[in-house]
């Protein structure tokens, strides 16, 4: 097992592989943690890996339903697929989370979050979340984590691949696409559509909202490296994801009318991978990601709001191997920019980063450094690390500890959105500490992770003075376990979070996040056949930051089965809220008044035929 292990890192360091997956042993190698390769028993960080069999057995027809089954997530959604949704990790903001697809950070500069409900997890090959404060090796918006998604790379051979599927709510989705190598050329391509019926997304009593409030994606990935002389590559890559979806306007109810918006976000980035010498790798990537939504109001059939938003990206990455463990240089330069039919009084920011990164594990002791400084034109310098350190006490058993801060520039809204925005806004801070212990064994693994994570300038809005402002401290507190066993063709794994996200200054909930969460999956597998069945239950939230309006906790179970047709071709099943549980994780506004509460999915199946040779 080390001799592959070994293997793969150094085909990882002589690759594109610092942001793919190609080359990646799934169950070996962890990438996000330190933005190099390491084995995945020596990470110090509190990473979770989804490979590629994980994407497919679960079944999930939406990425966020399939993120909410990970430990220390919770979710919400605005009333279905297509629908404005938010991850918080760790109990922290749905802004706090960077997300990169290949390499490339993807946000909206105006809202501060990712579109996670327009990326469709059929062009997604495997996922690492990292949890904890990392802005001193990604920058600003890293309080709570990172979330790097990899599309479908380039492998040795001929590969196509194919899905299709149909569901309740007149759920269509499918996609197809091919991989593989000529020579020192690998490719990927991948296409996939879904057009989704849908439900109402607000509960009201009203016929013209409720009606069905659907969505369409069109979406791609692309990508090409050729590799001109043993350690020196040059490639492509390109993401591109289209949808329109309908939604409800409460202030706006026509009969026979509804407002809907369309979504677009696009990556493209061209990259050098350049083994200068022996102990030098130097990793170049040229970027540009679009976050672009238009709404359109029906009623009028007149057009609304604008926003789009780019971002350029220059990253410079410098591998050097020591004598022990790998010292990382990098240069990282963001531009932010906002296009939109909304006046706002600035459009445009910059952030340059330089970062030291230290990595090394010798003997039984791991032990990872980092330090950055960004200069911001709005906001000036700031200087952010991490210190982290782990310790293996046997083959079984190993204990972590680490240190980081992080820092969010406010979000282009918050700044000049016309009469909702404060100009002289701070950036917010963080500084998180956190402590695990893990146990692996044939079969059966388990972990434990305590952490506090004290945010200051915490941005929110007044309601006494209808005005945002630094106004808020936060103390996020929190338990995660998770464990895992297998006993023949039987297997189970679960999470549990227990957390205490308060406001210090008046010591509430944060908004729609809860003090316990958790997951349950259990699986059988027979012969060709696979059953399983997944547990995920909250407990009570709160819509608003006064914790007046309250959304009860809620236990749903699914079901899902895979039948192996042959190597090639399997057959999928997935029953969601098999109960048909009804439960609330959002409110527009407050519905013993004039608000509603958003709908989530009923009782619903869904069924696939996947084609992909091994």
């Amino acid at each position: 097992m080390k001799k592959t292990i070994t293997a793969s890192l150094i085909g990882l360091a002589f690759s594109n592989s610092a942001f793919s997956a190609e080359d990646i042993q799934l169950d070996d190698v962890v990438v996000t943690a330190a933005r190099i390769p390491q084995t995945r028993e020596s990470v110090i960080a509190d990473v979770t890996v989804i490979a590629p069999e994980d994407i497919e057995r679960g079944g999930q027809s939406t990425l966020v339903e399939l993120l909410q089954q990970q430990p220390g997530v919770e979710i919400t959604n605005s009333g279905g697929a297509g629908k404005a949704s938010g991850i918080f990790l760790r109990g922290t903001n749905t802004n706090h989370v960077v997300v990169v697809i290949d390499g490339v950070r993807i946000h909206s500069a105006t809202a501060g979050t990712a579109t996670f409900e327009n990326l469709p997890i059929q062009l997604i090959d495997r996922i690492e979340i990292l949890r904890g404060p990392a802005s001193s090796l990604y920058g600003p918006d890293a309080i709570g984590g990172v979330i790097q998604i990899f599309t479908k790379k380039g492998v040795d051979g001929f590969k196509p691949f194919a899905n299709l599927g149909y569901g309740s709510y007149d759920t269509k989705i499918g996609n197809a696409g091919v991989r593989g190598k000529v020579g020192d050329t690998s490719y990927g391509l991948n296409i996939a559509a879904s057009d989704i019926g849908g439900f109402s997304a607000l509960d009201a009593n009203n016929s013209a909202l409720n009606d069905k409030d659907g969505y369409r994606n069109f979406s791609t990935s692309a990508n090409l490296s050729h590799t001109i002389v043993q350690g020196h590559e040059l490639g492509v890559q390109f993401f591109n994801s289209n949808g329109t979806t309908r939604f409800d306007n409460r202030f706006n109810a026509t009969p026979a009318f509804s407002s809907r918006a369309r979504l677009e976000q696009q990556s493209i980035a061209v990259f050098s991978n350049n083994q200068l010498t022996s102990f030098w790798l130097s990793k170049l990537r040229i970027a540009e990601s679009r976050d672009d939504s238009k709404t359109f109001d029906e009623t009028s059939l007149a057009q609304g709001d604008i926003f789009n938003t780019r971002q350029t990206q220059i990253n410079w990455q410098n591998d050097f191997t020591l004598t022990v463990g790998t010292l990382t240089l990098m240069y990282d330069r963001l531009q932010d920019k906002v296009d939109s039919n909304t006046n706002f009084d600035k459009v445009k920011r910059n952030n340059e980063g330089y970062v030291a990164s230290y990595l090394a594990h010798l003997g039984s002791h791991s032990l990872h450094a980092s330090l950055r400084e960004d200069h911001n034109s709005q906001f000036g310098n700031y200087f952010t690390g991490g210190l982290g350190y782990g310790y293996t006490f046997s083959k079984q058993w190993r204990a972590t500890a680490s240190y980081g801060n992080a820092f969010k520039a406010p979000t282009f809204n918050d700044l000049y959105y016309p009469g909702f925005n404060n100009p002289n806004l701070r950036p917010e801070k963080s500084d998180n500490i956190e402590a695990s212990i893990k146990y692996q064994n044939s079969g059966f693994h388990a972990s434990a992770t305590v952490f506090e994570n004290r945010i200051r300038d915490l941005i929110g809005f007044d309601l006494t003075t209808f005005t945002i402002d630094n106004i808020n401290k936060a103390r996020i507190q929190g338990l995660s376990l998770t464990a895992g066993r297998q006993w023949g063709s039987f297997d189970i794994a679960g999470n549990v979070d227990f957390q205490s996200p308060r406001n210090l200054a008046n010591d509430n909930l944060l908004v729609r996040r809860a003090n316990r969460n958790g997951r349950l999956n259990l699986g059988y597998t027979w012969q060709d056949w696979r059953f399983g069945a997944e547990i995920v239950s909250a407990s009570k939230r709160y819509n608003d930051a006064a914790n007046d309006f309250s959304m009860g906790g809620y236990t749903i179970l699914n079901l899902v089965s895979q039948y192996k047709i042959n190597p090639d071709w399997s057959l999928q099943a997935r029953a969601n809220n098999v109960f048909d549980k009804q439960y609330n994780i959002a409110l527009d506004g407050n519905p013993a008044t004039t608000g509603f509460a958003y709908n989530t999915p009923g009782a619903n199946l869904f069924i696939n035929i996947r084609y992909e040779p091994q």
